[in-house]
């Protein structure tokens, strides 16, 4: 069991800031598009990537003696240092304006712009809400919100009672992909993203408690921005809002 958290200290973040830039390149679009079960294809300068290429671009580069136990990055730099060990995605908002393209150079310039905590049914829990502006030399591309959830280790996931309600609608449009391993290393891979419940499953099951390999929240959402765009002649939505409220598992 971790202490609870400081929220003034760590409330202390917010209105930091930092900016960093990178390249789409033909080979990253590639890699994105197969990952997400699209056209391959050449791309060439100017041709459109996908639109959540964002989260492939300009991630922090840690060395590994800097890395926590989870593959996460030590924290108390940019993001704050909740005391929570767990910590996953647990939604945000997308506001698109253009697509990325190969060949841009793109700025993310990111915000902390709060930080909160709460009192669930599985014990404390806090949010850290980051807003990104996402750049090039045309302009804005798109804005996001992204919020992060911390939450305690000493109640697993698997010993948590499951929720049940009323069945979802059916859906008027479906598509289906399944969450393989592989799938799941693929995108841990495009987005350097060292979290160890995406591919370690020793880890994922014997020491966060999980029924396994758990599916990425960007990527679910990158799939369903694709899927929306499909439906509408290849256009974003204008917005995009989601919230994950439970893990969903490979398989």
């Amino acid at each position: 069991m971790n202490d609870k958290p400081d929220l003034d200290h760590l409330r202390q973040w917010i209105g930091r800031s930092t900016e960093a830039s990178d390249i789409v390149t033909a080979q990253l679009v590639k890699g994105l598009r197969a990952t997400l079960f699209m056209e391959i294809g050449e791309p060439k300068p100017g041709d459109a990537a996908p639109f959540t290429v964002h989260w492939c671009l300009a991630q922090p580069v840690y060395p590994m003696s800097e890395l926590s136990p989870d593959g996460h990055p030590t924290r108390g730099g940019f993001l704050p240092p909740v005391p929570l060990p767990r910590r996953m995605w647990a939604g945000g908002e997308l506001e698109f304006f253009e697509p990325l393209r190969v060949g841009d150079e793109v700025t993310r310039t990111s915000r902390i712009a709060d930080v909160t905590t709460k009192t669930g049914s599985t014990g404390v829990l806090c949010f850290v809400s980051v807003d990104h502006l996402i750049t090039t030399s045309r302009g804005t591309a798109l804005r996001e919100r992204q919020d992060i959830v911390y939450r305690d280790m000493s109640t697993t996931q698997s010993s948590a009672p499951a929720k049940t309600g009323a069945p979802p609608p059916v859906a008027k449009h479906r598509e289906t992909h399944m969450a393989d391993p592989v799938l799941l290393f693929r995108y841990s891979a495009l987005t350097f993203n060292g979290h160890r419940i995406h591919y370690d499953r020793d880890y994922v099951t014997k020491v966060e408690g999980y029924p396994g390999l758990i599916f990425h929240g960007p990527m679910q959402a990158a799939f369903l921005v694709e899927f929306a765009a499909k439906l509408h002649d290849g256009t974003a939505p204008k917005k995009f809002v989601y919230r994950g409220l439970q893990p969903l598992f490979e398989g």
